[in-house]
Protein backbone atom coordinates (compact mmCIF):
# COMPACT_ATOMS: atom_id res chain seq x y z
CA UNK A 1 0.00 0.00 0.00
CA UNK A 2 3.00 2.30 0.43
CA UNK A 3 3.59 2.12 -3.35
CA UNK A 4 0.04 3.30 -4.03
CA UNK A 5 0.46 6.14 -1.54
CA UNK A 6 3.56 7.35 -3.40
CA UNK A 7 1.75 7.09 -6.72
CA UNK A 8 -1.20 9.06 -5.32
CA UNK A 9 1.18 11.78 -4.08
CA UNK A 10 2.85 11.90 -7.50
CA UNK A 11 -0.44 12.23 -9.38
CA UNK A 12 -1.85 14.82 -6.99
CA UNK A 13 1.12 17.15 -7.35
CA UNK A 14 0.21 20.32 -9.21
CA UNK A 15 2.68 19.76 -12.04
CA UNK A 16 1.27 16.40 -13.13
CA UNK A 17 -2.33 17.62 -13.06
CA UNK A 18 -1.42 20.86 -14.87
CA UNK A 19 0.45 18.89 -17.52
CA UNK A 20 -2.47 16.51 -18.02
CA UNK A 21 -4.91 19.41 -18.39
CA UNK A 22 -2.54 21.13 -20.81
CA UNK A 23 -2.22 18.01 -22.97
CA UNK A 24 -6.00 17.53 -23.14
CA UNK A 25 -6.62 21.18 -23.97
CA UNK A 26 -3.79 21.09 -26.53
CA UNK A 27 -5.28 18.04 -28.25
CA UNK A 28 -8.72 19.67 -28.36
CA UNK A 29 -7.24 22.91 -29.68
CA UNK A 30 -5.25 20.96 -32.28
CA UNK A 31 -8.42 19.37 -33.61
CA UNK A 32 -10.10 22.80 -33.82
CA UNK A 33 -7.16 24.27 -35.76
CA UNK A 34 -7.00 21.21 -38.04
CA UNK A 35 -10.72 21.52 -38.77
CA UNK A 36 -10.32 25.24 -39.47
CA UNK A 37 -7.54 24.55 -41.97
CA UNK A 38 -9.13 21.46 -43.54
CA UNK A 39 -12.71 22.70 -43.76
CA UNK A 40 -12.27 26.43 -44.37
CA UNK A 41 -8.83 27.54 -45.46
CA UNK A 42 -7.84 24.65 -47.75
CA UNK A 43 -11.10 24.79 -49.79
CA UNK A 44 -10.68 28.57 -50.01
CA UNK A 45 -7.18 28.17 -51.45
CA UNK A 46 -8.47 25.37 -53.69
CA UNK A 47 -11.13 27.73 -55.04
CA UNK A 48 -8.51 30.36 -55.80
CA UNK A 49 -5.85 27.99 -57.21
CA UNK A 50 -8.47 25.69 -58.81
CA UNK A 51 -6.52 22.69 -57.51
CA UNK A 52 -7.98 21.66 -54.13
CA UNK A 53 -5.91 18.49 -53.77
CA UNK A 54 -2.32 17.93 -54.88
CA UNK A 55 -2.09 14.31 -53.68
CA UNK A 56 -2.55 12.84 -57.18
CA UNK A 57 0.57 14.60 -58.48
CA UNK A 58 3.50 12.24 -59.02
CA UNK A 59 6.25 11.23 -61.40
CA UNK A 60 7.88 7.91 -62.21
CA UNK A 61 11.63 7.34 -62.39
CA UNK A 62 13.01 3.89 -63.25
CA UNK A 63 9.78 2.23 -62.19
CA UNK A 64 9.59 4.04 -58.84
CA UNK A 65 6.63 6.34 -58.29
CA UNK A 66 7.34 9.58 -56.42
CA UNK A 67 4.20 11.04 -54.85
CA UNK A 68 5.36 14.63 -54.39
CA UNK A 69 1.77 15.91 -54.33
CA UNK A 70 1.20 14.59 -50.82
CA UNK A 71 4.30 16.51 -49.69
CA UNK A 72 2.83 19.67 -51.23
CA UNK A 73 -0.46 19.03 -49.36
CA UNK A 74 1.42 18.54 -46.09
CA UNK A 75 3.53 21.68 -46.53
CA UNK A 76 0.47 23.77 -47.40
CA UNK A 77 -1.38 22.34 -44.40
CA UNK A 78 1.60 23.12 -42.12
CA UNK A 79 1.82 26.69 -43.39
CA UNK A 80 -1.92 27.20 -42.99
CA UNK A 81 -1.92 25.76 -39.47
CA UNK A 82 1.02 27.90 -38.35
CA UNK A 83 -0.49 31.02 -39.94
CA UNK A 84 -3.86 30.27 -38.32
CA UNK A 85 -2.30 29.86 -34.91
CA UNK A 86 -0.29 33.05 -35.34
CA UNK A 87 -3.13 35.25 -36.61
CA UNK A 88 -5.98 33.79 -34.52
CA UNK A 89 -4.15 33.00 -31.25
CA UNK A 90 -0.73 34.64 -30.91
CA UNK A 91 -1.60 38.10 -32.26
CA UNK A 92 -4.81 38.48 -30.21
CA UNK A 93 -3.00 37.26 -27.08
CA UNK A 94 -0.16 39.75 -27.69
CA UNK A 95 -2.69 42.57 -28.09
CA UNK A 96 -4.48 41.47 -24.92
CA UNK A 97 -1.19 41.34 -23.00
CA UNK A 98 -0.30 44.85 -24.21
CA UNK A 99 -3.65 46.15 -22.98
CA UNK A 100 -3.28 44.40 -19.62
CA UNK A 101 0.34 45.44 -19.09
CA UNK A 102 -0.20 48.93 -20.49
CA UNK A 103 1.56 50.72 -17.64
CA UNK A 104 5.18 51.73 -17.99
CA UNK A 105 7.58 49.08 -16.80
CA UNK A 106 10.14 50.33 -14.33
CA UNK A 107 13.62 49.69 -15.66
CA UNK A 108 15.85 47.30 -13.75
CA UNK A 109 19.03 47.99 -15.71
CA UNK A 110 21.00 50.91 -17.04
CA UNK A 111 23.63 51.31 -19.75
CA UNK A 112 27.30 51.44 -18.90
CA UNK A 113 28.62 54.77 -20.24
CA UNK A 114 31.85 53.13 -21.38
CA UNK A 115 30.88 49.82 -23.07
CA UNK A 116 27.08 50.32 -23.41
CA UNK A 117 26.28 46.92 -21.84
CA UNK A 118 23.26 46.52 -19.55
CA UNK A 119 24.07 46.54 -15.84
CA UNK A 120 21.81 46.52 -12.75
CA UNK A 121 20.62 49.91 -11.50
CA UNK A 122 22.38 49.47 -8.16
CA UNK A 123 25.74 48.58 -9.75
CA UNK A 124 28.68 50.86 -8.96
CA UNK A 125 31.03 49.18 -11.40
CA UNK A 126 30.38 47.56 -14.78
CA UNK A 127 30.81 43.78 -14.73
CA UNK A 128 31.92 43.79 -18.37
CA UNK A 129 34.51 46.53 -18.59
CA UNK A 130 35.02 47.32 -14.84
CA UNK A 131 34.35 51.02 -15.45
CA UNK A 132 33.16 52.89 -12.35
CA UNK A 133 29.54 53.93 -12.90
CA UNK A 134 28.05 56.94 -11.15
Amino acid sequence: MKILEGFKNFIMRGNAVDLAVGVVIGAAFGSVVTALVKDLLTPFIGAIAKVPDFSVMSFTLNGSKFMYGELINTVISFLLITASIYFFVVMPMNMLNKKIHKGAQTPTTKKCPECQSDIPLAAKRCAHCTQVVA
